[in-house]
């Protein structure tokens, strides 16, 4: 029987982020920021875009 490898790495991930948030929880709070702060700027640049495609694409 095969071991699914997604499950395995999955695992692994899970495990890791586990490790990271029982060692050095502050750590693990910026890692988390950090991470919000970057969805955070993809959202507004997206949103830029579209205000940009809906003004008709002008400068």
């Amino acid at each position: 029987m095969a071991v699914n490898s997604k499950k395995v790495a999955v695992y692994v991930v899970a495990v890791f982020v586990l490790y990271v948030i029982i060692t050095d929880p502050a750590k693990a709070a910026d890692y988390v920021q950090i991470g919000f702060e970057g969805i955070s700027d993809a959202a507004q640049a997206v949103g830029d875009f579209m205000t940009w495609i809906a003004n008709g694409g002008d400068s």
